[in-house]
């Protein structure tokens, strides 16, 4: 359960991380509430995960997700570049939450 808590914390960085750019520096009202309110949920859910998860592994594998992910958003729906080399960094950030996971005694 505390992976899939995780996992789902994860997802909510992502969104977090989209509706602040949405939000325009917090100009626009509605971007702006879902900014604050998937920060919060993730957090929370971080929170709860790691009653059972090790905190550096539940932080890691939260911080990878929402990083490799906000990348891979930026990139299909912004237009962010997706030159090779910054591609390779985000499989490297992937393959280290997918180690942490597999290595997890939890």
């Amino acid at each position: 359960m505390a992976w899939t808590l995780l996992g789902i914390a994860g997802l909510l960085e992502i969104v977090f991380a989209f509706a602040m750019k949405s939000s325009e520096g917090f100009t626009r009202l509605v971007p702006a509430l879902f900014t604050v309110g998937a920060g919060l949920s993730s957090v929370v859910l971080l929170a709860l995960s790691m009653r059972t998860l090790p905190m550096g592994t539940g932080y890691a594998v939260w911080t990878g997700i929402g990083a490799a992910g906000t990348a891979i958003v930026g990139m299909a729906v912004l237009g962010d570049s997706a030159a090779p080399l910054r591609l390779l960094c985000i499989a490297l950030i992937l393959a280290g939450v997918i180690g942490l996971k597999l290595v997890s005694s939890n």
